[in-house]
């Protein structure tokens, strides 16, 4: 099965986008051989999906799509990673980590020029000091990258769409962590930038019967608790749906390599929007249980 829903415009940066995009994390792992990566990052192109997001941090994921994907099918995707930090011989998070890091991906990458590059969740003092998103601007002049933004949540995020120089933002946005809903994301689209949903279904918590301590999932494991949600096997179906079909959201990114699971995804997103009633219920439900529920980091 093929994603149907026509790609989407990515702010008014040009770039058209798949409602799915790729979370390319999970295909960074060692432990994953390169011919079943090469296999899954092919389906998920054949299957419609033209976003892959990736990230210096995600072991050999950029290599990875450089190799299987930049090098006989660049002009088919959007790629979308994250720079900042982990530049040798320079101080994370200054105007060179940013500048070289982009250079770095790029030939990791293979490709001449990124479509989307993020600043992958800096403190909010980095922001305003100003070098990282002058790095940013200077690499686009230069044709090395088409859009940027801001990879993170809360108050980072909020000075980052105040700053009214990111073209972007990708940010958490799911049943458990609806905050954003009401207050950065209209922002972001008053500024006409592209949005990126992470963690669509909130890192999947409904597929732990106990409280999974130390897991990622682990906080909104807590939320679905606590919101008393329990939908069996139609909640990935039903937490996708609803941020996918999210005024203000582009597009929405989830990691896999499972093949089954990726047609499951597809075959959600084909179905369209939820049921504005059930829309409504998950949003009062939130609004009823939040207990200062910020956006997970």
């Amino acid at each position: 099965m093929e994603l149907s829903i026509e790609p989407r415009d990515f702010g008014n940066t040009g770039i058209k986008v798949s409602a799915l995009g790729y979370g390319a994390g999970h295909i960074g792992s060692a432990a994953i051989s390169d011919a079943e990566v090469e296999k899954i990052l092919n389906e998920v192109v054949d299957r419609g999906i033209n976003l892959i997001d990736t990230a210096k941090g995600y072991y050999l994921s950029e290599e990875r799509i450089g190799k299987f994907l930049c090098k006989n099918r660049r002009d088919e995707i959007v790629l979308s990673t994250k720079v900042g930090y982990g530049v040798e011989g320079v101080q994370d998070w200054t105007y060179d980590a940013v500048y070289k890091g982009i250079d770095e991906a790029r030939k990791k990458l293979n490709t001449d020029y990124i479509d989307i590059v993020f600043l992958h969740a800096c403190e909010r003092y980095h922001l305003v000091k100003g070098d990282v998103i002058h790095a940013l601007e200077k690499a686009r002049e230069e044709g090395k990258i088409k859009a940027f933004g801001y990879s993170g949540e809360n108050e980072s995020l909020d000075y980052g769409i105040y700053t009214n120089r990111l073209n972007a933002i990708q940010t958490s946005i799911n049943v458990f962590d609806q905050r954003v809903l009401h207050t950065s994301l209209p922002k972001a689209k008053q500024h006409s930038m592209g949005v990126i949903a992470k963690r669509p279904i909130g890192n999947a918590p409904w597929r732990f019967k106990e409280q999974p301590h130390g897991d990622y999932a682990e906080t909104y494991w807590q939320r679905m608790k606590t919101m008393g949600l329990d939908y069996g096997n139609e909640w990935a179906d039903i937490a996708l749906r609803f941020t996918c079909f999210w005024y203000g959201v582009d597009t929405a990114i989830v990691g896999t390599t499972n093949l089954k699971h990726l047609g499951q995804n597809i075959e959600a997103i084909n179905k369209g929007k939820l049921d504005e009633d059930l829309i409504h219920y998950l949003i009062g439900l939130f609004r009823v249980k939040d207990d200062n529920w910020v956006g997970q980091l």
